[in-house]
């Protein structure tokens, strides 16, 4: 008999092609492989700023919905640490001369769309990203501090120091998914908008690279 998957384990298993063309686009991979430069850096942040000033935006008003509620922690909060990081990484003046990419613009319209109505297009936008900040996320930041002398300026949004332990507070959190009261077509759509989010961070990579070249 087939083994049944957990919707935690099914949304892992059917996003991992996605997550992996993500995580070794062009303009990460390069960072990673010590390639990109700290201006390289700097533009990656930016656009976090945005992607997260929308998400955790959105988040405020979720806090009200019984469903996306349960999975909004302040412990996972990274907004005033990418400001922070900005304010070292560019001055006091950083917010006046950043804008968004074409695809972070995409991606922010996006999460205020299902922000609006729908927990479940929510809640897969926040598992995208902080499920991924506290994976990969953590490694990127120890690779930053490395290749560019950082010590926790610059990488703030990287360090979660209120989760002890983050391999414990991702089960934790993939139980609540296993929880959360959805149909199996709720289920499917959930998914498919996880593997949207994976396609606005690839997108984003392309993004970045273009904008390196156009430089």
């Amino acid at each position: 008999m087939a083994e049944i998957l957990s919707f935690s384990a099914a949304l892992r298993e059917r996003s991992s092609g996605s997550h992996s063309r993500s995580e070794h686009a062009g303009f990460m991979s390069d960072l990673l492989r010590g390639e990109g430069s700290r201006a390289d850096y700097v533009s990656l942040v930016t656009q976090h700023y945005f992607i997260y000033e929308a998400l955790e935006s959105v988040g405020e008003r979720m806090r009200k919905d019984p469903v996306a509620a349960v999975f909004i922690s302040d412990k996972l909060t990274r907004l005033p640490a990418i400001e922070a990081d900005l304010e070292f990484l560019i001055g006091p003046d950083w917010q006046a001369g950043i804008s968004p990419l074409p695809t972070t613009q995409r991606y922010v319209d996006r999460i205020n769309e299902v922000g609006a109505t729908w927990a479940g297009g929510f809640v897969a936008h926040h598992y995208t990203r902080y499920l991924g900040d506290l994976s990969g996320g953590v490694f990127i930041g120890r690779v930053m501090q490395r290749r560019f002398g950082f010590e926790t300026n610059g990488v703030g949004f990287y360090l979660f120091d209120d989760i002890a332990d983050p391999n414990a507070f991702k089960d934790v959190y993939r139980e609540q998914l296993d929880a959360a009261p959805w149909d199996d077509a709720e289920r499917e759509r959930v998914i498919d908008e996880v593997l949207l989010a994976y396609q606005f961070n690839t997108e984003l990579f392309l993004d970045l690279d273009r904008a390196r070249a156009a430089a």
